[in-house]
């Protein structure tokens, strides 16, 4: 199993088109500090195979920034494009509309992420008159998993947290989850959680038992949203637990056996300078910083 990270940022990217915040300001003077939205490729053992998880604002860029996901030589069009959704967040679900030139697009989602897209959005009201779409199942971790590229693919129940185009629907734990991808051709397995909103005992049993961990980095501290005025909320109160601090990640990601990576970075959060400090303090506990365009084999 491939991962290509093709963004690593959160909502509105690293600039955000409409923020001046020191992240953004250095971004714009250092272009090498640009993030795209968060998002990861997957390719199994047939390398020419392959499926996203999530597709934000920036998807058609992504793809197109690495050769291993253009079209292949003689190929009119990428006949298929899969795309595993972890929440129904528009910063991960925009670039399902740019992707309609495909021939067919594959999408696993839970029931509840599932519903958001085709009743709330109209997602398939929009789409059909361009391409073929297809809605799969992505089943709890522990049932019968689904299958993408070769890759077994399910979900690791995080959250209620609902977007809000959907505030009002009801609750259910699979509004946000955990893709847990499984390689039976190597035996490795990956977790990919962009939002954490709690350290789940589900969670917390696959991420032990994963070869590679990649983990909600949105805030460094509880405070962050508060102290900059970007919010009334904590960091936790928005849905992401923090890296730093006692109800921190960092200290419970430092114990795992896993390789572990942060990413789905905020543009308030320090690491996206990639000269403050607090990289320092990540190195030390054995963690890292995703960045855009990194490549993982497993």
């Amino acid at each position: 199993m491939l991962l290509l990270t093709l963004g690593t940022a959160a909502g509105g990217g690293v600039p955000q088109w409409n923020c001046a915040c020191p992240g953004c300001s250095g971004a714009r003077a250092h272009p090498d500090r640009r993030r795209r939205h968060d998002s990861l490729a997957v390719f199994g053992e047939d390398r020419s195979s392959w499926f996203l998880v999530n597709s934000g604002p920036d998807i058609t860029e992504q793809l197109e920034t690495h050769a291993a996901l253009r079209p292949g030589t003689g190929s009119e069009r990428t006949p298929v494009v899969r795309i595993l959704l972890t929440d129904a967040e528009l910063d991960h679900t925009l670039g399902l509309l740019r992707l309609r030139e495909a021939h067919h697009l594959e999408i696993y989602a839970t029931a509840p992420v599932r519903q958001a897209m085709r009743e709330r959005l109209a997602l398939d009201t929009v789409l059909t008159p361009y391409t073929a779409v297809t809605w799969h199942d992505l089943p709890p971790a522990g049932q019968t998993p689904a299958v993408a590229a070769g890759i077994e693919v399910s979900a690791v129940p995080l959250s209620t947290k609902r977007p809000r185009y959907a505030a009002d629907a009801a609750e259910d734990d699979a509004w946000v989850v955990a893709a847990r991808l499984h390689d039976p051709a190597s035996g490795a397995t990956a977790l990919y959680a962009p939002a954490l909103a709690a350290w789940t005992e589900g969670f917390a049993k696959e991420a032990a038992g994963a070869d590679c961990v990649f983990v909600d980095g949105t805030f460094w501290d509880e405070e962050e949203p508060r102290r900059l005025a970007i919010s009334a909320r904590t960091s936790t109160g928005m849905g992401h637990l923090p890296i730093d601090g006692p109800g921190g990640t960092a200290g419970r990601l430092s114990q795992l056996p896993a390789r572990c990576l942060y990413t789905h970075f905020n543009n308030t959060n320090p690491l996206v300078d990639p000269i403050a400090p607090q990289h320092g303090v990540l190195a030390g506990l054995g963690l890292e910083v995703a960045q855009d365009g990194m490549v993982i084999e497993l």
